[in-house]
């Protein structure tokens, strides 16, 4: 994994080391903690940076026969470690192996391989700078990724406080930004969701909501603040899109049976969601918000794990679902009406590749090019194989010259390095392109190309 790490042609190393390698990152949609970087948190040892939240690290774990005690229970630290090094070294062909390598070289210089063997070494070189650098805190490891922009993750009752702290601190350089997702709004059907309106209604200082007008009106408030705050994305993680329109007094109906815990049928659920969904994605358009659609994902497949873990623990896997032309109907309802905002659009599926490509071909706008997009390949696509699918689909399909690029979707700070390893496939991709005679060599293009994919779109299209 030397300097030339994925890049096989001539061309694809000058577009990568001249081009690529040096612009900022924007990473517009993670789940780092706001509250963390303005602390500008020091981590106690590799275990706990590496290994406490990741759902990537525990499944391989899992899937090298490892005691859960030693994934999400409280074994020492170390052993912790060791075990997740032995399992590395298992991973041929998976992105984590290519993620922690590049990750131990690029913040602790570590050039070697991790495995079973080398764990006390790595242990040791990486717990010193961790404890001792500078560099090597929160905001230093943001410093040095070289970040422009983070886009959290927040809840429409978030305060915000953190956020409103590292804007008035003139030491903070990259730009943090919250992003609104309403998912208990949307999901009546699901566990706490009357608790959870409660809590919405004190946000926006009344007693209880009354109503799906009431529950759109505080919404929009919200929202509103976190306008105000700069937020510049909100975010939906859907099982699928859904599309049933219904009336205001169909949705108050199943919105007052969710309150007192009585069965809903899908219809109720459906068209109560739709309403939300499209009153959200209005407001969006009016204050110049993406939009960012996630579905397609079974969530908490292991349901005897959920039990003991809860979620967003390595459980979730692939799902197939048949919502595209739902997809379509909302877009094409918004559109009709002048209000559809930018959107990116992400399915968990691969297989939805095409659709997508199709799809946001057909609600293109002027207000910025590539209003609607295909998001970069996401969770269990986020390796080689995936990125280059995508980005290939997309190509072919529509321009990808002006994709957003790529994003972290990750809890870690460590996990920059990810836009350098989606970079590599990147320049790799397009100069295989160039020297197989598919597009010719104009530099003063493909700098556009490269440049504007890597930092240039996304800081155009999220207005930064």
């Amino acid at each position: 994994m030397d300097k030339d790490f994925l890049l096989e042609t001539e061309t694809a190393k000058h577009l990568y080391h001249d081009y690529a390698a040096k612009l900022p990152l924007v990473d517009y949609h993670c789940h780092i903690s706001p509250k963390e970087i303005y602390e500008d948190r020091r981590f106690d040892n590799l275990a706990q940076v590496w290994l406490g939240g990741d759902h990537y690290k525990w499944r391989v774990m899992r899937s090298n026969g490892v005691s859960e005690e030693y994934i999400t229970g409280d074994k020492p630290a170390f052993e912790r470690f060791e075990k997740f090094a032995e399992a590395l070294e298992m991973t041929i062909g998976n992105p984590m192996y290519h993620w922690c390598h590049l990750e131990l070289k690029k913040y602790f210089g570590y050039q070697g391989a991790l495995t079973k063997e080398t764990a006390r070494e790595v242990w040791e070189l990486c717990n010193d700078k961790l404890q001792n650098d500078p560099e090597c805190t929160a905001r230093g490891l943001i410093r040095q990724s070289n970040v422009a922009m983070v886009g959290t993750t927040d809840d429409p009752i978030d305060t915000l406080e953190w956020h409103a702290k590292i804007a008035a601190d003139p030491t903070i350089t990259t730009k943090v930004c919250p992003s609104y997702r309403p998912d208990k709004a949307v999901n009546l059907h699901k566990d706490g969701f009357a608790e959870y309106i409660a809590l919405l209604a004190k946000s926006v200082g009344k007693e209880r909501l009354d109503s799906v007008e009431e529950v759109c009106d505080a919404l929009v408030e919200r929202l509103e603040f976190f306008h105000q705050m700069g937020c510049r994305a909100a975010d939906h993680g859907l099982d699928y899109v859904v599309y049933r329109p219904c009336t205001m007094e169909q949705a108050n109906e199943a919105f007052h049976k969710a309150l007192k815990g009585e069965k809903l049928t899908l219809e109720e659920i459906e068209g109560y969601q739709t309403v939300i969904l499209l009153c959200c994605a209005r407001n969006y358009a009016r204050l110049g918000i993406v939009n960012q659609l996630h579905y397609s994902c079974l969530r908490n497949a292991n349901q005897r794990m959920f039990k003991k873990l809860g979620a967003d623990t390595g459980f979730d896997m692939v799902a197939s679902t048949d919502c595209i032309a739902d997809l379509a109907a909302f877009l094409s309802d918004l559109d009709e009406s002048g209000q559809c905002p930018k959107t990116i659009i992400y399915s968990l599926n691969p297989s939805d590749n095409a659709q997508i490509g199709t799809l946001i071909g057909c609600f293109q706008g002027p207000e910025v090019p590539g209003k609607i997009q295909q998001g970069s390949a996401w969770w269990f696509n986020d390796h080689r194989t995936g990125m280059t699918d995508q980005m290939t689909s997309l190509a072919s399909l529509g321009l990808l010259g002006n994709f957003v690029g790529m994003l972290t979707d990750s809890r870690s700070f460590l996990s920059y390095t990810r836009h350098d390893y989606f970079r590599r496939i990147l320049c790799n991709l397009i100069g295989k392109w160039v020297e197989n005679g598919e597009y010719p060599n104009n530099e003063k293009s493909l700098k556009k190309i490269v440049e504007g994919i890597c930092c240039y779109n996304a800081m155009r299209y999220f207005d930064l």
